[in-house]
Formats: structure tokens, sequence, C-alpha cells
């Protein structure tokens, strides 16, 4: 068994800022405590909310690491006490609340998963927070059924791609908007049934037209600001929409009286803040029903770009730019 050292490189956010505010420092190895397992990381994916906690807008919660990094792959070389799910040795990708840009991290044990067989540390470890979220808000928060039409903003971002696959893969039609004639092809490549340049079209002008003006069943929208009532004028009587994002902005303006005349459930939810049973029972969903998946091939890790731990700020441009179409990883 690798000894395992006192000190670890970890990327942290001394003060709040652009991509630069990312810095390289040395930090102690943690311990696992009940329940937990220690990972030796392999690779940590890059995700819109480490932007916003390194831009000051998204502080860690209580109790949490003020590392960034949400998930993770790596090898299991510690225990803490009553760990019994995973053995020393054995490849895990994990979620947590905060950690993950760093050598090695703490994780409860029912939070982690065993890598899927068939993919890489690099691609595991692009999995966690965007199938969690996914299969949190679509499935579980929005009831997406077979037959239904769900709308995907953002279909090429980590999300968007998760999203797309999975809905495809229970039996969804799949409308989703990007913003380039490129993305658009990339997110059709992907499954997706209609993809519209959200630059160049009025997207709720064409969701009513693709669907014969029944509007979409669900709406998946991580946009927020002005995107509100154009959800509300494209979805469907009875249909829901989930916010998971803002990018445009949390304070709205908006006709509700939709919500009455087309009986709409706008609900939405945040992952991070969510308790360790809630995120296991997650994972138990995620193992039995999308593992499979992810094995067959039938759903894919969509890969953008990789960067070394140390060019996490090279990783964090990459995305603020909005060209990546996938996820963005870091390798450790």
């Amino acid at each position: 068994m690798t000894a395992i050292p006192a000190t670890m490189t970890a990327i942290a956010i001394p003060v709040p800022g652009g991509p630069e505010a990312l810095v390289p420092e040395t930090r102690a190895v943690p311990a696992p405590g009940a329940g937990e397992v220690l990972v030796k990381i392999a690779a940590a994916g890059v995700n819109r909310p480490d932007v916003l906690q390194r831009a000051g807008g998204y502080p860690p919660p209580k109790g949490a690491s003020d590392i960034p990094g949400l998930e993770f792959s790596g090898e299991v070389v510690a225990l803490g006490e009553g760990a019994a799910r995973f053995k020393i040795g054995d490849r895990v990708c994990a979620l947590v609340s905060g950690g993950g840009y760093a050598e090695y991290a703490v994780v409860h044990e029912s939070n982690a998963l065993p890598v899927p067989q068939g993919l890489s540390m690099v691609e595991a470890a692009g999995i966690p927070e965007t199938f969690f979220t996914v299969w949190s808000n679509v499935f579980d928060r929005g009831g997406l059924k077979a037959g239904e039409t769900i709308l995907i903003h953002g279909g090429t971002s980590g999300i968007g791609v998760t999203a797309i696959q999975l809905a495809k893969a229970f039996g969804a039609t799949v409308i989703t908007t990007a913003g380039s004639d490129e993305k658009c092809a990339a997110a059709k490549a992907l499954g997706a049934d209609h993809a519209i340049n959200y630059r160049t079209a009025d997207f709720t002008a064409e969701v009513n037209a693709i669907t014969g003006k029944r509007g979409a069943n669900l709406i998946l929208d991580m946009v927020g600001g002005d995107y509100v009532q154009k959800n509300l004028d494209c979805v469907a009587a009875d249909g829901r929409i989930v916010q998971i994002a803002f990018l445009h902005g949390s304070e709205i303006k908006a006709d509700i009286r939709w919500l009455m005349l087309k009986r709409v459930t706008f609900t939405g939810s945040t992952l991070r803040i969510r308790d360790t049973a809630f995120k296991a029972a997650l994972a138990d969903a995620l193992k039995a029903k999308v593992w499979p998946l992810l094995e067959s091939g039938k759903v894919k890790v969509v890969m953008d770009s990789t960067y070394p731990l140390a060019e996490a700020s090279k990783a964090h441009a990459r995305m603020e730019g909005s060209t990546h179409v996938g996820k963005i990883v870091l390798t450790v």
C-alpha cells in the first residue's frame, strides 16, 4: 500500500476574482471520519458552481472544504471508522460539497460510486455532479415520463449533454437550445430531436411550432432572467419548469397568470447544500438505473478538454468562454 503523505497540493481561492484567483497551495491531507473514505484523486470535474465560488458568489456550505471542486475520481487509500462499502484500492467517483481540486479528498462512502466498467478515470470524474443533478431535477423533481417532450436549455453544457442523453434513453422527445449552429449539430449528434440556435431564432416560437402549440411538458433551465417568461410561454398545460441556475440573474419580471391558466409547476433546487442521505439516495438510483447505460455505451460522458491541476485557471477560462461542448476535467 502506498504511504499517505502528510501534505498535498490543492487549488485555493485566497481572494475571489477571475480565473487567476485560483492558486496552488500546500494543505494537510484530510483524514476520513466515520463512514468516510480517503481518495487519492486522479481527476476532478470543473463545473459552473466552481466558477461562481471563485468569483465570490457561491460560498461552500457550512462544514464543507473551502477548496473548490464538486466531483472527482480516484483510488480509495484509507477507510474511516465503520466504512465498509469499499476496500483499499477500489476505483471510485464521488460527489462532494467541496475539496475536489486537490490530490486527496474525503467523501462519505454513500456518496461515492464505483467507476463504471470501461470508463477511464478522466471520464469518471465528469459523471457525479451532472448526473446527480440531472437525475434529481429531470426525473425525481421534474417527473419526466416516456413519451413526454422536454426542453433543455444549454444543450452542450455538462448538464445539457447529460440531460439530452438520459431523457432520450428513457423515452422522451428532446428539444434543446444552444448558442451556435455548431453546438446545435453537436446536441443533435447526442440524440436531441430538435436543436434551436437561440441567437438566430425565438426558441419560444420554435418550441410551440415543433409541438403543434402544445408546448414542452418539462423545461430544464439554468438561465433564469428573461428566460422565465419565455419558458412560461412555451410550457405545456400541466407542465413543469425546473430552475437549477440563474445565468441571466435571479430577479425576474414575468406574467405569472400562466401558472394558473396552464396549471404549471414552477420549482427548482440546488444540490450542493443537500445532506448526505439525500445524495446517497441519488447515488443508489444512478447505480441501479444509469450505470448499466454507461457501461453498455448507450450513454456517454462527453469530454471537452483536460487540464493539469496546476492549470485550473485555464480550465475556468475555457468554461467562461462558453465554447466548450461537454465536460472540462482537471488531471491530478
